[in-house]
């Protein structure tokens, strides 16, 4: 990026470096409700989106053998209802279901969870708050389309794009500041700020400017994934489906012109041979191209931004793509350099403070995938005990047993996994609070079972006038 004092109007010059050379990790088709506000924000239009990367819609995702074999459970976007005396609709549930254990599961107060059941979609209805708009939703897309589509986006709006591969990095020997990058035709890009997005090669942040790489492991012991795409198979599901095996969990993402597959798993329990054998014994329909291997190591840059090079996406760190985070994290890096954007000094306090944000939101993050391997009841083999008997963080492990003593959600990062997030793989993995809210205690029991009569009836109806995802995909953006 160079900026421009010398020219008002245009206020800075973005160059993209890019080579068709090097490819793209495969492995973020399945995103978060966040990202509907990011296109909005550019004015993309959704329909001309969703037509053009092959895109399908998602209510949540699926999760299969994660807390026991043959168990399942569902995680949807919105809450449960409308709340009580400013108490969330479950902490009711928990209440009833102690004096009723025949009462119908959670989820079943969950308008997101009831529609992905039926294989339903449509948007949320605008208007009074219903159970027709009590949910939210994100998308299925395939990643190099989309990709493309911002590429294209930005060159529409005055990006510049150069064809090539950078071979070396030019750095003042009085500031340490990049100067420039040299591609191997001999161009020579200059520039007052560099955006790092090559990835877990990360030239620039790792290689110039040598900021370190904290590694989480130790908590989240995958470490290579393997993706392939498939034959779409009935039916369009409106929902990602993460199915835990021996060794990690195999992903399943429903696009409209075929389905991502892949496998991540940990490599000291479980062979390469042996991992590609597993996913494609498990593939819906016929595999459309051999599984490609992604090697990693869980963690972050401590200082993803330094100088005046700030790393974005894989670059700046990785974590396993179980709740769909790594497009997340890339909109959050670039949502906060948008917000600190510098001048040509790059003030270290706004290094700083990007540092310090993006810090704390990979953090978030990393405890909320833990979470996952952590409260598994899975003991059937060797990995599976590892991830149950091991140490997690601090705070993750007071969210924990604040939830299971007294049912109550911490929630640390503000902009993260929202309440209803937290409860759902709480109760999913089968951690049921040992006492419920003595608040719920204050109204009637009677009242409380009619209101729940009523959502539950409302969420049922609602749902059962909706499209199917296939009717509603094919009416109003079947893929380009």
């Amino acid at each position: 990026m160079l900026c421009r004092p010398d020219n008002p109007a245009k206020h800075c010059e973005v160059t993209l470096v890019e080579s068709t050379e090097i490819g793209t990790v495969g492995v973020g088709e399945a995103t978060l409700p966040t990202i509907q506000f990011f296109n909005q924000l550019l004015g993309i239009d959704e329909a001309d989106f969703v037509r053009k990367t092959g895109a399908s819609f998602k209510l949540g995702i699926e999760f299969k053998d994660w807390g026991r074999l043959g168990h399942r459970f569902f995680h949807g976007f919105g809450g449960f209802g409308p709340a009580i005396h400013n108490r969330p609709l479950w902490a009711y549930w928990l209440r009833l279901r102690a004096q009723d254990p025949g009462l119908p599961s959670y989820e079943e107060w969950s308008t997101a969870t009831m529609m992905a059941r039926g294989l339903r979609f449509m948007p949320p209805r605008p208007g009074e708050p219903s159970a027709a708009n009590a949910f939210d939703y994100a998308y299925h897309f395939d990643a190099t389309r989309y990709g493309a589509y911002l590429r294209d986006y930005a060159l529409r709006h005055g990006a510049r794009r150069i064809e090539g591969t950078i071979v070396r990095v030019e750095t003042s020997p009085d500031d340490g500041f990049v100067k420039a990058v040299h591609l191997r035709d001999g161009q020579r890009i200059e520039g007052d700020l560099f955006i790092d997005c090559s990835g877990f090669r990360a030239l620039l942040i790792g290689g110039a400017m040598n900021s370190p790489y904290e590694d989480w492991s130790h908590w989240l012991p995958c470490d290579r994934a393997l993706a392939v795409p498939c034959r779409r198979a009935e039916p369009m599901t409106p929902y990602t489906t993460s199915t835990a095996r021996g060794a990690g969990w195999q992903w399943r993402i429903p696009l409209q012109h075929r389905t991502g597959n892949g496998l991540v798993y940990c490599s000291s329990h479980l062979g390469d041979d042996e991992a590609a054998q597993l996913l494609l014994s498990q593939l819906d329909d016929e595999a459309l191209d051999e599984p490609r291997q992604q090697r990693f190591v869980t963690g972050r840059r401590r200082q993803a931004w330094v100088k005046n090079v700030v790393a974005i996406g894989l670059s700046s760190g990785f974590l396993e793509p179980l709740e769909s985070t790594s497009i997340q994290l890339i909109m959050d890096g670039v949502s906060r350099l948008t917000a600190l954007l510098p001048d040509r000094d790059c003030s270290p306090k706004l290094a700083d403070e990007f540092n310090r944000q993006m810090a704390y939101r990979y953090e978030s993050v990393r405890d909320f995938i833990i979470l996952h391997y952590k409260l598994g009841a899975r003991r059937d083999t060797e990995f599976w005990r590892a991830c149950a008997a091991m140490s997690i963080p601090d705070k993750l492990a007071h969210q924990i047993e604040l939830f299971r003593q007294t049912g109550r959600v911490a929630i640390l990062e503000p902009e993260g996994f929202a309440e209803p997030s937290w409860a759902s793989i709480y109760l999913g993995l089968g951690l049921f609070p040992e006492r419920y809210d003595p608040y719920v205690d204050l109204v009637d029991p009677d009242l409380v079972r009619r209101h729940l009569h009523g959502v539950h009836d409302a969420i049922r109806r609602s749902v059962a006038a909706m499209p199917t995802h296939a009717e509603f995909l094919a009416r109003a953006a079947p893929a380009a």
